[in-house]
């Protein structure tokens, strides 16, 4: 596979299928190994997502996980990988307070080695998103269910099911785009409503949970790859099942170091010959 060219915010801004282009690819990330595949399988987009929370950190939602958790696995992610945008994720009440602060977190995440961050929600973070343009860090938007209103929206549920509510986030991405936003992210909308999304506004909607016609999709790593079986959400895809592999293969060693099969002497360093001898004669030398 040739290696991928970098990818870059003004070469997304107007990447839409509706314009021929190959939908665009996105997957999450948290650490240097994540980068270095995401690089080789030539994704597009990698997100340190605040999903950090609760699928690294071990929490129930992602309203946990800070500026600084991010910032040092957006680093991390940094370091191994460098072909695709990598976008770090705003973490709650990092950009609800004012636009200063805001600008303040994300410049954190940039240093530590993101291209652009993300936000969620619509009209009323316009003010922030515009700060963040003038101050030059690109943004991606979130619409839908935003797991930062999880409270608010009473648990994590399929949002814009009425055409009111549908034609309101119509609306609200306009908003966005027009605020400066270089792509948005769809999550758990009606594929219909999705649809009409991506045709209203002219950059690309990235889908998760929000059927086929975004200009591009993002899955959770652990998800994709099987680590995480704990929830599976409807629109989840498994790829690998490598918690299973994992399990089995720390068992089997678990078992060999127990019997004493592990390790053999071709997995162990060994003296020379004369030195072995010379400890020998001090009674010092192993069987």
């Amino acid at each position: 596979m040739a290696p991928m060219s970098k990818v870059t915010v003004p070469a997304l801004r107007s990447h839409k299928v509706r314009n021929g282009k190959e939908p665009l690819v996105m997957i999450t990330a948290y650490d240097a190994p994540g980068g270095r595949v995401a690089e080789e399988a030539q994704v597009d987009m990698v997100l340190v997502g605040d999903s950090l929370a609760m699928v690294v950190l071990g929490y129930d939602d992602t309203l946990q996980v800070s500026v600084e958790d991010i910032a040092h696995h957006t680093g991390a992610v940094a370091r191994g990988g460098s072909g695709f945008l990598l976008v770090a994720d705003l973490p709650w009440m990092s950009y609800h307070l004012s636009a200063e602060d805001t600008v303040r977190n994300a410049a954190k995440l940039i240093r530590a080695g993101a291209h652009a961050v993300k936000l969620e929600g619509g009209r009323k973070r316009v003010p922030m998103i515009e700060a963040l343009v003038a101050a030059e860090m690109p943004v991606m938007g979130h619409l839908g269910l935003t797991p930062q209103s999880i409270h608010a929206m009473g648990g994590f549920k399929v949002q814009a099911r009425e055409s009111e509510a549908a034609l309101q986030l119509v609306a609200e991405a306009k908003a966005l785009e027009h605020a400066g936003c270089f792509s948005i992210v769809l999550e758990g909308v009606p594929d219909e409503v999705a649809r009409m999304v991506t045709d209203a506004i002219g950059v690309p909607t990235i889908g998760i949970g929000a059927g086929r016609h975004c200009d591009g999709q993002v899955l959770v790593w652990h998800d994709v790859l099987g680590i995480e079986d704990r929830v599976s959400p409807k629109f989840v895809r498994r790829y690998a099942d490598l918690k299973s592999a994992a399990v089995d293969a720390v068992a089997t060693y678990a078992s060999d170091v127990r019997s004493g099969a592990f390790p053999d002497a071709s997995e162990s360093y060994h003296l020379s010959a004369d030195q072995a001898e010379a400890l020998s004669l001090y009674g010092l030398a192993a069987d």
